[in-house]
């Protein structure tokens, strides 16, 4: 249960904006999230290219690449929800992998080996990687065996956003002596995203199908709303007053807001809402939230991505 610092307790006037539970389907699949489980063979760009074909959408973007050969949780912002990638692509990754090795090694052996990428790591990416090859910091948070038979080795891992599952065998392998190199893996978990909500793109299509010909709207609970990356992070409910500002590319001044969830420190990222709950914008807390609550003037959060479209609450402002 969430708590909150109330500056100014207000009621959001009825004129304007709207809840996000009473949005129409067409507009709840524009401003939605899907989580996919992605098959073998696509690139997650195709898979995203596809699903934003299915739904006849201008834009989708994903979360965070798969391989071809990969499969499992991709997350996909649709249209107007391709602004909250800066919450979304940060999110701690789980998967499963089969790492084969290339001599049978004692079990003692390998845990004592793993133990040694537990916690943060040094990696240089792949040569076929995107970004640049210098060395980087990531955190291995989860390493486990699932698994043990021979020479195959099923391995859990929960891990920081950006860690490369590949090369993390490759230098077990190395440290091992004997060598290692990922056979399969699978994409379990992206934060709290995880398999089991996962759907498959046919899911969707048919749905989407059913919805057309009036027959369900199961539609509606293939696609989570926006407002659902609020959840990945603590929140400020801002005034109607100082939404068209945000809109505008004002920065949070604290006379703009309602309320500020316990607990906010300073530098952190936080969702903006409207007091319907709306996702407004994504931004940096420039404050604690005690500090919010108590400061007659100041900034509050300085904006990293504005979500809602100007002109849907009114100008406050001459």
């Amino acid at each position: 249960m969430r708590e909150f610092c109330f500056r100014e307790a207000v009621i959001s006037d009825p004129r304007y904006g709207i809840y996000p539970g009473s949005r129409s389907i067409d507009e709840h699949i524009k401003r939605g999230i899907v989580v996919l489980d992605k098959p073998k063979g696509p690139t997650s760009h195709q898979v995203t290219g596809w699903l934003k074909d299915i739904l006849d959408l201008d834009k989708a973007g994903h979360s965070g690449t798969l391989d071809p050969k990969v499969t499992g949780v991709l997350v996909v912002a649709l249209e107007k929800s391709t602004k909250v990638m800066p919450l979304l692509s940060g999110l701690d990754k789980e998967y499963v992998a089969v790492m084969v090795l290339h001599e049978e090694v004692d079990e003692d052996r390998l845990e004592d080996v793993l133990d040694g990428f537990r916690g943060e790591i040094t990696q240089i990416p792949p040569k076929k990687s995107a970004v640049k090859r210098e060395e980087r910091k990531r955190e291995v948070k989860g390493l486990n065996i699932l698994e043990n038979h021979g020479k195959k080795v099923l391995l859990k891992i929960r891990c920081e956003a950006g860690t490369y599952i590949r090369k993390l065998v490759h230098d077990i392998g190395e440290e091992l002596g004997c060598g290692a190199h990922m056979k399969e893996l699978r994409r379990t978990a992206v934060g709290p995203f995880t398999e089991e909500g996962a759907l498959k793109l046919q899911t969707v299509t048919d749905d989407l199908v059913f919805y057309l010909e009036e027959e369900n709207d199961d539609i509606m609970g293939d696609i989570l709303p926006v407002e659902t990356v609020a959840e990945l992070s603590r929140c400020i409910v801002v005034k109607d007053t100082a939404v068209e500002a945000l809109c505008s590319g004002a920065d949070l001044g604290v006379g703009g807001v309602s309320a500020a969830e316990e607990n906010i420190n300073e530098g952190e990222m936080v969702s903006l809402l409207s007091g319907k709950g709306e996702l407004v914008a994504v931004a940096e807390s420039m404050m604690d939230t005690d500090s919010i609550c108590d400061s007659n003037k100041g900034k509050a959060a300085s904006l990293a991505n504005v979500i809602m479209e100007r002109g849907t609450y009114p100008k406050a402002w001459k």
